[in-house]
């Protein structure tokens, strides 16, 4: 059995995640800004973590508390068929700090337009999830067909 919250627990509470952020704190919920609020401690711009660097920090010790008594890291196709453990891991993290400077380098990430973004209306966050949506389906198409 996939041991993976069910996508109609997740998402709801997702929702109201974003919904309760932005009514508490009046921010967005985006793993980008989380990024952001990381690199400016660390270079000494702001002095303390604000919300969006304890969602960075909630983002990796789940995903450490995950590792550590969670399943196995499988399903990465190619990389867990060839690699191991902590490289796996090692790995997966990298590629995380690239996509979240290529995120912040976009001006957004996914997470943060389809969330709130397209919660508050935003056409420029409609455009981009749909966007993303959509060349996600015909990639997906694409690969079917080449199979």
């Amino acid at each position: 059995m996939h041991q993976q919250l069910a996508w109609y627990v997740g998402g709801p509470i997702l929702g109201l995640c974003v919904v309760a952020l932005r009514w508490l704190t009046n921010e967005r919920l985006g793993a980008t800004g989380a990024w952001s609020e990381l690199v400016e401690r660390a270079t000494g711009r702001v002095g303390a973590l604000d919300t969006r660097g304890w969602m960075w920090i909630g983002l990796v010790v789940g995903g450490v508390v995950f590792g550590l008594f969670g399943s196995s890291l499988d399903g990465y196709g190619w990389l867990t068929e060839t690699f191991s453990g902590w490289t796996v891991a090692a790995i997966l993290v990298g590629a995380g700090a690239l996509i979240g400077y290529g995120a912040k380098l976009a001006g957004g990430c996914t997470s943060g337009n389809g969330l709130s973004g397209n919660a508050v209306l935003s056409p420029a966050s409609l455009v981009a999830t749909g966007t993303f949506f959509g060349t996600a389906i015909a990639v997906s198409f694409l690969i079917e067909a080449l199979r």
